[in-house]
């Protein structure tokens, strides 16, 4: 039972020396087609006259396993190319229509903004004074608005402002010498502007008239005198007092700025009422009896230019001793700004109060005369 067991398997399995001879014999003959490969290969690298000529039966045996050996690499190399093609070709121009794209959508952005700003309240752009008299203004609201132009309180036109917001006005007829105040205000709702606009017209002509804007911040020049005439700039007091400060009276024209130089040595400035005067105090320190000094007087523009002088040169006289000052009162003047002057300090201004027996302090009168104590 056992014999014919063992015959039946021997008849159906491959023994294991025979497994083991035909692996070999398979390794030879790959080994072999190896070794003609590389034959051939070196052959025509060395570039040799006559040509490995193989057997007729393994030529088409090389060819296939050429592309069989070398499939991998090949494939690699056609991939580089194609990746290559597409980032010199196809991705340069996508990348340069994004750019364009974002450029153009960054433009209207940016100008989108600009064309719908609008402001909280009516402003002032420009206010000039033609040669006729005559005045100009611009500024800006809320797009598509009306807005009233006041002149002293009073309205003298009412403009519409464009889809901008842009809105301008031009009087029909000159304007009288004297002070104006320009504000605007917006109509329904009612809103006022919190800038006003200060004219000055000079019986001189337009070139020695003055417009000032005036804002929360301080006040800036939008039109300032061209020339000059006599009367512009007078200076109509000089007082040194014995506490060694000197106080300049005088006019000028409206809202410029006035400073002072003693020997070409700065000492201050003042502002310029809007009736013409003013008044300018500053420690000097003790002058010299018998000495002459240079007591120069600046108005300036709006730019800071110097567009007038008054140069006073005086000898210091001796002293009186006397211990009081006088001071007559000026339209516009009030007890604080002639403390500040005098006694260099605006809070002092109840000591001349109670020398001139003034009851109420805000209450002074233009051409009445005060008595400044000195001590």
């Amino acid at each position: 039972m056992a014999t014919n067991n063992s015959n039946s398997i021997g008849k159906t399995k491959r023994s294991t020396d025979e497994i083991i001879a035909d692996s070999i014999e398979k390794q030879d003959n790959w080994l072999a087609h190896r070794r003609h490969f590389t034959r051939r290969f070196l052959k025509s690298m060395n570039a040799q006259d006559e040509p490995v000529v193989a057997p007729h039966k393994t030529q088409p045996e090389s060819n296939g396993s050429v592309l069989r050996e070398y499939w991998f690499p090949i494939l690699c190399a056609v991939i580089v190319l194609f990746v290559a093609i597409w980032a010199l070709f196809v991705r340069t121009s996508a990348s340069q229509r994004v750019v364009m794209f974002d450029t153009v959508k960054q433009t209207e952005q940016v100008a989108k903004p600009v064309k719908a700003t609008t402001v909280s309240v009516p402003t002032f752009d420009i206010v000039r004074i033609k040669p006729d008299g005559m005045i100009i203004v611009a500024g800006r609201w809320k797009p598509n608005a009306s807005v009233s132009v006041l002149v002293n309180n009073k309205i003298v036109a009412t403009e519409r402002t464009n889809t901008d917001g842009e809105f301008a006005y031009a009087s029909g007829k000159g304007l009288r010498t004297g002070n104006y105040t320009i504000s605007l205000m917006g109509v329904n709702p009612e809103t006022k502007s919190t800038d006003k606009v200060f004219l000055y017209i000079s019986a001189a002509g337009y070139k020695n008239s003055v417009s000032l804007l005036m804002t929360k911040d301080g006040s800036h020049i939008l039109q300032s005198p061209t020339i000059i005439k006599d009367g512009d700039l007078v200076v109509s007091k000089i007082d040194y007092l014995d506490t060694g400060r000197i106080v300049v009276t005088g006019d000028a024209l409206p809202r410029l700025r006035v400073s002072l130089t003693l020997d070409d040595k700065y000492i201050g400035f003042a502002r310029v009422s809007d009736y013409r005067h003013f008044g300018l105090g500053a420690d000097v320190g003790k002058l010299t009896a018998g000495k002459e000094y240079n007591l120069a007087v600046r108005l300036h523009d709006g730019d800071g230019q110097t567009i007038a002088t008054i140069n006073h040169k005086f000898v210091m006289p001796e002293m009186t001793g006397d211990n009081d000052t006088f001071y007559t009162v000026r339209r516009g003047d009030c007890l604080w700004v002639i403390a500040r002057n005098f006694l260099r300090r605006g809070v002092l201004f109840s000591i001349i109060a109670e020398r001139n027996n003034i009851e109420n302090p805000n209450l002074i009168f233009p051409k009445q005369l005060l008595q400044i104590p000195m001590k």
